[in-house]
């Protein structure tokens, strides 16, 4: 005789199948169960998990140096964990899909959701990126991002004096941007018979069309939102009404 019984045990439903072996015909309220009884345990059913941990990730920053790339790990135990993240960048989005050449990599922490800082790269350049934990490539996700493009300073043109055959013309350069100035140039071209006679606080580059003035030793540096000047006396038969500086670091 077989009877079927319900049972939850830790949690887990359980069917139990009790076969009973005594004589023929015996029934339920009969003697207790003996030792001959067998129970027959229906397991519940299993987890089957992903072959990797899937996982999402976007460009949370970037500088004209660096990516900073966020991510976050979709499942939690017992298919997902905080395993450190490997970060890689590629040049190239077939690079990326192939695994290939990779040209720089940062590890996370062990956090299901983090983010890592890749420096070291060139400026408005766009990069690909993929993820692995544990050994194991991510093979769902890649994304792109791009540093930014390197930031040109400003200048602006000021006529202090001025006379029948000559002007003394004050220059301000300035940093519009959020990351520091190493070095600076100022080019234009003047617009009729102008000539420098006199240059203070920059230096004058050889050669070429129009003038080039780049920074003196002592202020090439600029920080964000800083300033510096230089002057120069120029013979010149009328000072230029305006001048269109252009301003690159």
């Amino acid at each position: 005789m077989r009877h079927r019984l319900n049972a939850m045990i830790g949690g887990a439903a359980l069917a139990l199948t009790i076969v009973m072996t005594g004589a023929a015909g015996a029934s339920a309220a009969g003697p207790p169960i003996s030792g001959g009884a067998l129970l027959a345990a229906t397991p519940g059913p299993t987890v089957t998990c992903p072959p990797v941990i899937p996982l999402t990730g976007t460009v949370a920053g970037a500088t004209t140096t660096s990516l900073t790339i966020s991510y976050s790990i979709f499942m939690g135990p017992p298919c997902g964990y905080d395993p450190p993240v490997t970060v890689t960048l590629f040049a190239g989005s077939e690079d990326a899909r192939q695994w290939l050449n990779p040209v720089a990599e940062a590890v996370s922490g062990p956090e299901r959701s983090g983010k890592v800082t890749i420096d070291g790269l060139a400026p408005d350049t766009a990069y690909w990126y993929r993820f692995s934990a544990n050994g194991q490539r991510d093979p769902y996700w890649t994304g792109s991002g791009r540093t930014a493009a390197a930031q040109a300073c400003a200048a602006t043109v000021a006529i202090d004096s001025a006379w029948g055959e000559g002007f003394v013309a004050r220059v301000t350069v300035r940093n519009p941007g959020a990351e520091t100035l190493g070095t600076w140039n100022v080019s234009w071209r003047w617009p009729g018979d102008e000539r420098i006679v006199s240059l203070w606080n920059g230096v004058a580059a050889d050669g070429g069309d129009g003038v080039t003035i780049g920074n003196a030793p002592y202020n090439g540096t600029l920080a964000p939102g800083a300033s510096t000047t230089f002057g120069m006396l120029v013979a010149a038969t009328t000072p230029p009404g305006s001048l269109d500086l252009a301003c690159t670091r």
